[in-house]
């Protein structure tokens, strides 16, 4: 396909692509690659650009998350995540660095304080809340700060689009119960746009 065939939403998306893996490519401070990703999807979204509608489509069972564009060398990833009315994660963390923008809906997000690797199981800390809404972006995780839960709110399906450090469906990561501490690993894999 020819750049001059592509659809004005495909092209931004495109260009997006191209932006993030040049910048993973270039930055290794994660402070500074996550601040500079934030801005790009930032502008992405700004730019109006729409996703197809099945990968915005949400489970009624759970959430879930449908790969955009998972880099050939798995040094990033970007998904559609997608959170029907009233549905929320649990306590999880990434093992990564990550940025999501809401591209509809809104999310509830619960920070919790990162525990020590090595120390003894005690309730979670909790750090804040944020609501965010259609266009915010955010830096939802860096490798120090990277426990949180997620939550749909409002009336109408949550969908955002996030940047991972990683192939994220791939990437072993933890499971929290925040009122003890105790961690399950869990890979939380991908979901097929088509159902299968």
């Amino acid at each position: 396909m020819t750049p001059s065939a592509i659809e004005p939403e495909a092209a931004d998306m495109e260009s997006f692509i191209r932006d993030v893996t040049s910048l993973v490519g270039a930055i290794d401070d994660q402070y500074e690659l996550t601040r500079r990703v934030a801005a790009r999807l930032s502008a992405l979204l700004a730019s109006g650009c729409r996703l197809p509608p099945e990968v915005t489509r949400p489970s009624d069972e759970r959430h879930v998350t449908y790969p955009l564009h998972i880099a050939p060398d798995g040094s990033w990833s970007l998904a559609s995540v997608v959170w029907n009315v009233g549905q929320r994660t649990p306590v999880h963390g990434h093992e990564t660095w990550g940025v999501v923008g809401i591209y509809a809906g809104a999310e509830r997000e619960i920070r919790y304080l990162k525990p020590a690797a090595s120390g003894p199981c005690r309730a979670l800390t909790p750090a804040g809340e944020q609501v965010w809404e259609r266009g915010q972006v955010t830096v939802c995780c860096t490798t120090d700060d990277d426990v949180h839960a997620v939550a749909a709110v409002g009336d109408e399906p949550t969908v955002g689009i996030h940047v991972y450090g990683g192939d994220i469906g791939a990437i072993r990561r933890r499971l929290y119960d925040p009122a003890t501490g105790a961690v399950r690993w869990f890979v939380s894999g991908w979901d097929s746009p088509s159902g299968a």
